[in-house]
């Protein structure tokens, strides 16, 4: 079972990886285990707490300490629209990390 882990782990995303008129292979966007969910991807928030969902029921991984927020943090919120907010660091969010907890059966990351 371990073996197939990969393959499913890649369908999972690809589900989740942008949707074309025309199902065109060549259009698709490579995945690779460092695709990044925010910035390779860019999931929003709502699909990536979808597709972390579907995870953790479909490889039957406990999710221990995940939050959604660690990866996709609330962004400051201001009325002059003249004022810079800071961009707010956040860890990587990778196709990679789901590989490993799946492999390991829990979540491996805070």
């Amino acid at each position: 079972m371990v073996n197939d882990i990969e393959p499913r782990i890649l369908a999972l995303a690809r589900r989740y990886n942008g949707v074309y008129l025309f199902n065109n292979e060549k259009k698709q966007k490579l995945l690779t285990w460092d695709t990044d969910f925010d910035t390779d991807m860019r999931l929003d928030v709502g699909e990536a707490e979808d597709l972390m969902d579907e995870f953790f029921k479909e490889f039957q991984v406990e999710s221990g300490n995940f939050k959604i927020e660690t990866y996709y943090p609330d962004k400051p919120f201001s009325w002059n629209p003249f004022k810079k907010t800071e961009p707010v660091p956040v860890p990587d969010f990778t196709l990679g990390m789901l590989l490993e907890s799946a492999k390991a059966g829990k979540w491996l990351y805070d």
